[in-house]
This record gives C-alpha cells, sequence and structure tokens, in this order.
C-alpha cells in the first residue's frame, strides 16, 4: 500500500510535466491540444454515440494506445460484434493519430475516446461515465490505478495479445512491488507467445494463456491492395527498375540507410527506392532529407497517378498494404535501430520478401517463426541487409520462394482472434 501511495505521490509530481509535454508535441501535431478534458476522466455528450447516451447497454471496451495496436483491433472488434451485437463498442486510445485511425477504421459504430492519464480519481469519472461491461486492453499497457479502481468498479479487465520483451521484463522487475499486486487484478491474460506468459506469471499475472498474436487475423482491403499493385504496373512502365520499400521507418533509420543506399549505388543506376515513415508528423523532415541526398523526390501527397523519381515519400495513411503490393523487397523499418521493429506479418501475408534489422524485440516469436520457416531474413548491419537486398533483386526465383513462404508463414499463424473471443465469452 506504501508503494501505491508512493506512485501516486510521483504521479502529483509530474502532474505539470503532463501538460507541458502535450504542448511541446502539439508543435509537431497540433491534435495533441484537444480533448485535454478527456485525459483526465470528464467527456461531453457530443463525443458519445447515441446508444451510449441513454446509458442502459454496457458498453464493451477496448483499449489501444496508438496507430499498430488500433490496426491490429480490427479483427477483433469484428469478432465481438458478431459475438455481442446487442452491445455499444467503446474504444480508447492515447495518442492523436491512434484517434484518427480509430475514427477512420470504426467511427461509424464506436464511440472514441481517450482513456484518461492513470490518476485515480480520473479512472473513476471514466468508469462512472460509461460503465463498460468489460475492458480489453491491447498489448501490454500495465496501469496499475487503473486496474486497481477497475477492479473496485467491479469491471473485468482482460489483457489481450500481451508481449513483454525481456528488457521490460527486468525494468518491471525493479518496481515488483507496485506492479505485482497491480497485476494479480488483471480477470484474464491472453500472452502472444509462451515466454511472453512465462514473463508476465513472474510479474505477477494469475495463470495467463498463450493466445497467439492478432496481427496474423489482420485481413488486407482488397481496393487498397489492388491500388499498390496499379502502382506498380505504372511505375514499371516509366522505368525499369525494381521497387524496394523501406516501411515504417523511425527516427534514424532514414539517414543510415540512406547514407549506405547511396554508396552502394554511387556508380551504379539505383533501384526506385519507396520510403514510408512509421510517423505522419515526420513525413516533411524526412522529405527534407531525401532532398539534401541530392535524390528526385516524389511525395504520394502530390500525385494523382504514379510518378516515378529516386525515391518516393510515401506520405500518406491507411495505404501501407499498397507499398507492400507494389514493391519486390520490404526493408522493415524499427529493426535497424533499437526500436523493437514494425509490424512485418503483413508484408509477408502479401508475399512482399522481408529483410530484417538486427532489432526486433516486440515480434520476437513472430521472427523466430518467420526465419525458420523462410518468410524473412535477418541481418546484423546495413551492409549486410543491403547486401542481401541486391541478391534477391538479381535472384527471381529465391525471391519468389520467400514470397511464398511469406503467405503461408501468415496464414499458418491466424487464429488468435478466435481464441480470444471465445475466452471473452463469459464476460459479454
Amino acid at each position: 500500500m506504501i508503494v501505491r501511495w508512493a506512485y501516486r505521490l510521483l504521479l502529483w509530481l509530474g502532474f505539470p510535466l503532463i501538460w507541458l509535454y502535450l504542448l511541446k508535441r502539439s508543435k509537431k501535431q497540433p491534435a495533441y491540444r484537444q480533448f485535454w478534458a478527456q485525459r483526465l476522466g470528464y467527456y461531453s455528450v457530443d463525443n458519445v454515440k447515441h446508444d451510449l447516451q441513454d446509458n442502459t447497454l454496457r458498453p464493451i471496451w477496448l483499449h489501444a494506445v496508438s496507430v499498430g495496436e488500433m490496426r491490429a483491433c480490427a479483427p477483433i472488434i469484428q469478432a465481438i460484434r458478431i459475438a455481442a451485437p446487442h452491445r455499444p463498442l467503446l474504444l480508447t486510445c492515447m495518442t492523436p493519430t491512434g484517434r484518427e485511425t480509430a475514427q477512420a477504421l470504426f467511427g461509424d459504430f464506436a464511440t472514441i475516446v481517450y482513456l484518461p492519464y492513470d490518476y485515480p480519481a480520473a479512472i473513476r469519472r471514466f468508469l462512472q461515465h460509461f460503465r463498460p461491461q468489460c475492458g480489453v486492453v491491447m498489448e501490454t499497457e500495465i496501469w496499475p490505478n487503473l486496474l486497481h479502481e477497475s477492479a473496485a468498479a467491479q469491471v473485468p479487465l482482460v489483457l489481450a495479445n500481451a508481449r513483454l520483451s525481456e528488457s521490460s521484463f527486468r525494468a518491471y522487475q525493479r518496481i515488483l512491488a507496485l506492479i505485482a499486486p497491480a497485476m494479480a487484478k488483471w480477470s484474464l491474460v491472453l500472452a502472444q507467445a509462451p515466454a511472453d506468459a512465462e514473463r508476465l506469471a513472474a510479474l505477477g499475472a494469475r495463470a495467463p494463456k498463450v493466445m497467439g498474436s492478432v496481427k496474423f487475423d489482420h485481413s488486407n482491403d482488397a481496393a487498397i491492395v489492388a491500388r499498390g499493385q496499379a502502382w506498380r504496373a505504372a511505375l514499371l512502365q516509366q522505368t525499369s527498375r525494381p521497387l524496394v520499400l523501406l516501411a515504417s521507418s523511425r527516427e534514424g533509420e532514414e539517414a543510415a540507410f540512406l547514407a549506405q543506399w547511396q554508396a552502394v549505388y554511387a556508380q551504379t543506376v539505383a533501384p526506385l527506392l519507396i520510403i514510408v515513415p512509421r510517423h505522419p508528423q515526420r513525413f516533411d523532415a524526412v522529405a527534407d532529407l531525401i532532398r539534401s541526398q541530392g535524390l528526385a523526390l516524389q511525395r504520394r501527397s502530390q500525385w494523382q497517378d504514379a510518378v516515378a523519381a529516386d525515391v518516393i515519400l510515401g506520405d500518406s495513411m491507411g495505404e501501407m498494404a499498397a507499398w507492400f503490393a507494389a514493391s519486390d523487397v520490404c526493408i522493415m523499418g524499427g529493426s535497424l535501430l533499437p526500436f523493437g521493429s514494425q509490424n512485418f506479418i503483413e508484408a509477408c501475408a502479401l508475399g512482399c520478401p522481408v529483410l530484417l534489422g538486427p532489432h526486433t524485440f516486440n515480434f520476437a516469436a513472430a521472427t523466430t517463426a518467420a526465419l525458420a520457416e523462410g518468410a524473412a531474413w535477418q541481418g546484423q548491419t546495413l551492409v549486410e541487409i543491403m547486401d542481401k537486398m541486391q541478391q534477391l533483386l538479381l535472384d527471381d526465383a529465391t525471391r519468389q520462394t520467400m514470397s511464398t513462404a511469406g503467405v503461408q508463414f501468415a496464414n499458418a499463424h491466424r487464429g488468435a482472434t478466435a481464441r480470444l473471443v471465445r475466452e471473452l465469452a463469459i464476460y459479454l
């Protein structure tokens, strides 16, 4: 109890820093200045769908912190709507991009708001306002006050699609006196892999189960895939160069990649390079970086039809499947520097050969399986990755073998959503 009070004290001491943080982020993303009241658990009627306003039906509440987690929720939300069509749906997130993604994907039928910060009174206001039937928290969002207040309000909380890297596990162990009592409050913990379940149990979770990853259950929009195939056809009419994709790149990765790219192709014609940064607030900075390298740039946001250049910047939202469908080879962002990798499963599902850097701790189980099944290849340095990329571009047969293995890999590991919904049935 003393540890929990110390945690609350630290939260209050840090209270002014939250708003300074939001203001700082809002310089690049003005949306961070919106809906501040929701960050403290205050919600207006305007933010709530009609089926929640009369407060007669308790909603199913699902929390996904940002874009990747919210996109991964799509098969879960579809399955929940089938399993419990009578219940309203409440979605919460923490970032403007996560909110925008939720609005684009689920805004027609779901109420979408920010989850409050982990202050007890704010969490209580949230729970009293929406009265959720149960909550499903994606990945590994462990907020002690949220867990304790939900348990006190008799709102079952399920940790779904849970993962916990070795480094995160060690960090949580340092504050085990705070984390263990909170972890015991989960009604159900469903981990992605056995190693995740073992670590979560060691932190205090009661009898976690293994469900797999719902990211294997994602279904791509056929129209977006067709759009990428049309881009590919249009680009190949303009140039005979192969198409290489740096997908979901993170800060610092583009600069390192372009430096190696320029060194490799200083004396020869380069493939057509496509760069799609992970975060939209970095689109302009990456565009400036590309120009600074003396490379001809074409921005997706400024074309009507696909136009070839030295580099195409994918500065649009919701079109990643199109870029995978258009490309010959994908280098996965987040894995070149220690960010833990972004989701490469979608690329595999679309038959785009995947090259990974050394940092894949966010997808440890998926990486092990993908490498074993020939769906991906992993290098330790940019030099190795660039060498492998060049080999693949010259070897149609090997590239096709990886493509086929990728599709088989993605299909073989489906089913996590069905397992999750079966476990949720008693709460719906």
